[in-house]
């Protein structure tokens, strides 16, 4: 253990910056080091990770309550294209002239495909009427991953 004098002259001999590591321990944690260096490599760091994440967007499928059996499965298909992708999915069935008098068909085709994809999405917020439309958005599953937020650290004195 080394006075807080005695580390700040060797860190002015050595021309760097007595950086405190952890406050928190008995005694305080600090090196001596390059500080705007260091803070240069945490944002260098930070910029790569904002890199590496993936910016989801929402994908739209639209449906019609006569949606025949064959489209329906090349819909679905595209719908876990983009689930699989981590995009969200907003499903989107239209009503036109007459068919708005049978609202239930639409809600069972709505379920239909939340069935469907039940396994690979959660229905982020459930089929409900705008207008002469009803719509759906679903959300891909994710696996928790934990990640430790890195320390942040503060000078303690640097070279004037």
């Amino acid at each position: 253990m080394v006075s807080r004098e005695e580390a700040l002259l060797e860190a002015k001999r050595a021309t760097l910056d007595l950086v405190m590591i952890s406050a928190e321990a008995d005694p305080p944690v600090v090196k001596v080091m390059d500080y705007g260096k260091h803070l240069f490599e945490l944002k260098k760091t930070k910029a790569i990770q904002r890199k590496k994440q993936k910016q989801s967007q929402v994908k739209e499928m639209k449906f019609r309550p006569g949606t025949e059996e064959s489209d329906y499965q090349v819909k679905l298909r595209n719908l876990k294209r983009f689930l699989d992708d981590g995009d969200k999915a907003k499903v989107s069935l239209r009503f036109k002239g007459r068919e708005v008098v049978h609202p239930e068909i639409g809600l069972d085709l709505m379920t239909r495909i939340g069935k469907d994809l039940d396994e690979m999405a959660t229905i982020e917020s459930e089929p409900k009427f705008e207008g002469r439309q009803v719509i759906m958005v679903l959300a891909p599953r994710r696996k928790k991953a934990g990640s430790k937020p890195a320390a942040a650290a503060t000078p303690v004195a640097s070279e004037a």
